[in-house]
């Protein structure tokens, strides 16, 4: 929940370094707050840059006030939309099973949904992050789909805006696991799931994280509220 009509300027530098090749073979996509993302896609159309919502609801229209369909979303341009956050999960007490909805929603209109799952630290301290993540894939991911149509955000809950990060043995623990697990998930493809890591994102460490077996790319949290930090990032690309 950042950012006014003022950020769009960080946006709009995001897509000038990306068209200058300050990405490197990096994808960009920026999922700013949806009052943001009409005025973020008309930004960056013509660019290599995507723009995706944060959250989405359930149904494609109604008498749902305040929620925001998947359809609207796509309607104003955004072509990803990420699900089943952390803070999602916590603050709103969305289950795995909402989750999975709002997936199947979001392919329902076109998005690509990119589905969040990880610990908190008391699971991870009580060694159950393996069966934790393993049962939030279980329950939460759409069963049955081509690799390619989901996205795979693994963001250990006690390393969002902590500074804390596992090491690079535990992220590839994880991510490895993940991968071996929607084997039995995806109906086929399942190297072309991308699998994003999320937790405490910078500069000084995304080459390190970006360099990990089956880390397929970062879900960036407060590093991309500036553009040169995002950018920064993704030149772990280069």
């Amino acid at each position: 929940m950042n950012g006014l009509r003022a950020s769009l300027a960080e946006i709009a530098a995001i897509r000038d370094a990306v068209r200058h090749g300050g990405a490197g073979r990096a994808e960009m996509l920026v999922c700013p707050p949806a009052t943001l993302i009409a005025a973020a896609a008309d930004l960056c159309k013509g660019s290599t840059v995507a723009v995706g919502a944060q959250d989405c609801a359930i149904e494609a229209s109604g008498a749902h006030t305040g929620d925001i369909s998947p359809e609207m979303l796509a309607n104003a341009g955004a072509t990803y939309a990420i699900v089943g956050h952390s803070e999602r999960r916590a603050d709103h007490g969305e289950s795995d099973d909402v989750v999975r909805a709002k997936a199947d929603a979001a392919l329902r209109a076109g998005l690509s949904p990119i589905i969040c799952i990880g610990e908190t630290r008391a699971q991870r301290e009580a060694g159950e992050t393996l069966p934790i993540v393993g049962g939030q894939l279980d329950g939460s991911v759409p069963h049955g789909l081509a690799g390619d149509r989901i996205v795979i955000a693994y963001e250990p809950v006690w390393a969002i805006g902590t500074g804390l990060t596992p090491s690079t043995d535990d992220v590839a623990e994880v991510h490895g696991f993940i991968r071996r697990h929607l084997a039995g998930i995806v109906a086929s493809g399942v190297e072309k799931v991308r699998i994003l890591y999320g937790g405490s994102v910078k500069p000084s460490n995304a080459a390190e994280l970006m360099g990990v077996a089956d880390v397929d790319g970062a879900l960036v949290g407060g590093a991309s509220l500036k553009a040169a930090d995002f950018i920064g990032i993704a030149a772990a690309y280069r």
